[in-house]
């Protein structure tokens, strides 16, 4: 009988071990989930965010205050520039020979002006000299008063002295009556001199007021032609464009040579000191008051963190500063969330780390911390 073949029994299947290091990831994984959803609400429960935000600031438009060619353009397109640097000349020659014609017609108003003061001393001066020849006719007019008196007495003396008698001869009351017609005439002739004085220095004192008007005329044209020259000397200076603050030139639009008319936009200026303007929704506002504490995020500079703070919010909300403002009362009213522009001041470290990297109108993302 045959040996009978005897089967081993079977081994039980060994189950793999799980390598400890799986657990090991799935705990860090999970406590990186939990710190990061800590950390996430915390900064939501603490933060104010939006990405409605971008960088603003003074933009100049330089345009010219007269018309006129292009003599030259002295900057280039995005030239940093500083306060009072020439930008653009127009030609200057013709506003140039305008002023200096004003100038001659200043110069010669004054002139007028200088000549009629003098004739104003002349006649002071025949003023006082009239004046004086009707002073010397007063005193002679006293004197042939005295001397036309004393005639008089002598001749009413002899007169009675030839009739009580003939105590004096007929040729001396003759010399008497002589001598009374001679104080007499002399009177009369000292009194016409006076008044002819006297009308000489009513005339002198017309022709001193006359001259008076004719100096106030002269005095005005001056005034006037003074002012034409400072118009002219003002117009001249509008040949010259210069930079109204430090800046960066941009949208050049003139050369050497065109012709400009006034209010033509040449060229635009954006200024150094920027800030950010982001609109937040009204219902982030509860919290939001000036003096907080910002973070900034700029798109074009990934992973650079800036600092400000809020400088205030607007006293409208964005919609009421729109050329068409809705009007809710007008038909169907659906409810739109209003947003509301803050403006945010960047910190003076932030500026200078970032530098002219910042520009006029980039994307940002502001974090406002409210708690």
């Amino acid at each position: 009988m045959p040996d009978l073949l005897v089967t081993p029994p079977a081994t039980p299947p060994v189950a793999p071990r799980t390598p400890l290091w799986k657990p090991v990831l799935l705990t860090v994984l999970g406590l990186a989930v939990l710190a990061w959803g800590i950390h996430f609400g915390l900064h939501a429960y603490r933060h104010e965010t939006t990405d409605d935000a971008y960088v603003t600031g003074h933009l100049y438009q330089i345009s010219p205050q007269i018309s006129g060619q292009v003599k030259a353009v002295l900057v280039n397109d995005n030239q940093t520039v500083k306060a009072g640097d020439m930008l653009v000349q127009l030609d200057p020659l013709a506003f140039a020979l305008a002023a200096q014609k004003a100038r001659d017609q200043l110069v010669q108003t004054q002139a007028q002006e200088t000549q009629a003061r003098a004739a104003v001393a002349q006649a002071d001066t025949q003023i006082a000299e009239a004046d004086a020849r009707a002073r010397q006719a007063e005193a002679q007019i006293g004197q042939t008063e005295t001397q036309l008196n004393l005639a008089k007495l002598n001749l009413d003396r002899s007169e009675q002295l030839f009739k009580d008698g003939g105590v004096i001869a007929q040729a001396d009351l003759d010399t008497t009556r002589s001598a009374y017609r001679n104080a007499e005439a002399a009177h009369t002739a000292n009194q016409a001199n006076l008044r002819a004085a006297r009308a000489a220095v009513d005339s002198a004192k017309a022709a001193r007021t006359s001259l008076d008007a004719q100096v106030g005329a002269a005095a005005a044209s001056v005034a006037v032609a003074r002012s034409a020259v400072s118009d002219a000397e003002r117009i001249l200076g509008y040949t010259t464009l210069t930079a109204p603050a430090d800046g960066r030139v941009g949208n050049k639009l003139v050369e050497t040579g065109n012709f400009v008319a006034t209010g033509q936009t040449l060229l635009s200026l954006a200024s150094l000191d920027a800030w950010i303007i982001a609109n937040f929704k009204e219902t982030q506002l509860t919290r939001m008051h000036p003096s907080q504490s910002v973070e900034v995020s700029l798109d074009t500079l990934p992973g650079v963190k800036l600092h400000g703070t809020v400088d205030s919010l607007a006293p409208a909300s964005g919609s009421q500063f729109a050329l068409l403002p809705p009007d809710n009362a007008t038909g169907n009213f659906n409810k739109v969330v209003q947003r509301v522009p803050v403006k945010i001041i960047l910190d003076a470290d932030s500026l200078k780390a970032i530098g002219p990297r910042l520009r006029l109108g980039l994307s940002v993302i502001v974090d406002v911390r409210v708690r």
